[in-house]
């Protein structure tokens, strides 16, 4: 990668997750349930360390949204096979394994990586303004086109594995709070990523919603402590010392704004 054009934005990493989440344990969550984590690095916890050995490449956190839930509920039984990078055919290759007809529990985020947010980014940081905006347009194109009938094959892949489970469909946060003082992408940049996201997730709550599953929306949740916010940051922006975290969720953003969404949305 050119450094010399890369953007440096301000990383901030939350370091202490103190205090014990104290919200209510929705009615069905239980210490009875089989539960299977699957998706890409948002599910991973890819940007909130911690990782596991056994993980290896895939890199999951125990600080990941699946782990926390694991840690305070406690489930009868507890496994993440969620891995850094995958897309949809991953998961039908290598995860719905995981499932079976005792699985009561079933999370997953995925999608992102078949629409390339990680070629987009780099894009943005690299290319300038005129090159974000097109490769975000052609993403929503092929998000528009493709994205539906990939949900739906995973879908229809964990309902044949694990009939009986609940299913939580997990979506993105929104990179950018706008309409503050940022350094780095242009404003017009930073619209149009966010605009590329939203119809992301609005894509996955259509097609989560069409094969019976509840969509667990953490957009509003990140609100405040998103790139480019005032408060404290729950996402990784640039770090080109560790290309793989950037533009994912802190350990504070698993804690604070993917897991209490995710388990309201189990019960």
């Amino acid at each position: 990668m050119r450094r010399s054009r890369l953007v440096t934005f301000a990383v901030s990493v939350a370091a202490t997750l103190g205090a014990t989440l104290t919200l209510a344990v929705p009615a069905q969550a239980s210490a009875s349930d089989r539960y299977v984590a699957l998706g890409d690095s948002y599910a991973s916890g890819v940007g909130a360390d911690s990782y596991t050995a056994e993980s290896g490449a895939c890199k999951r956190s125990t600080n990941a949204y699946s782990a926390l839930y694991n840690t305070n509920i406690k489930p009868a039984s507890y496994k993440s096979v969620a891995c850094s990078g995958a897309i949809t055919t991953d998961v039908i290759n290598n995860q719905l394994s995981a499932l079976s007809s005792t699985t009561t529990l079933v999370s997953i985020t995925i999608g992102g990586n078949d629409v390339g947010f990680t070629t987009i980014m780099s894009t943005c940081v690299l290319q300038g303004e005129s090159q974000c905006v097109a490769a975000v347009q052609a993403a929503e194109t092929k998000a528009r086109t493709e994205l539906p009938g990939k949900l739906a094959n995973v879908y229809n892949g964990i309902k044949a594995k694990a009939p009986s489970a609940r299913v939580v469909v997990v979506g993105y946060p929104v990179f950018y709070q706008l309409g503050t003082t940022c350094v780095g992408l242009t404003a017009t940049s930073r619209t149009k990523i966010n605009e590329g996201i939203n119809l992301v997730d609005d894509i996955i709550r259509t097609a989560a919603t069409s094969a019976g599953f509840k969509f667990a929306d953490v957009r509003s949740a990140f609100v405040g402590h998103q790139l480019c916010s005032y408060g404290e940051k729950w996402m990784h922006a640039l770090n080109f010392l560790n290309l793989g975290i950037s533009y994912h969720p802190t350990a504070a953003g698993q804690a604070g704004g993917y897991y209490p969404v995710f388990r309201a949305a189990a019960g």
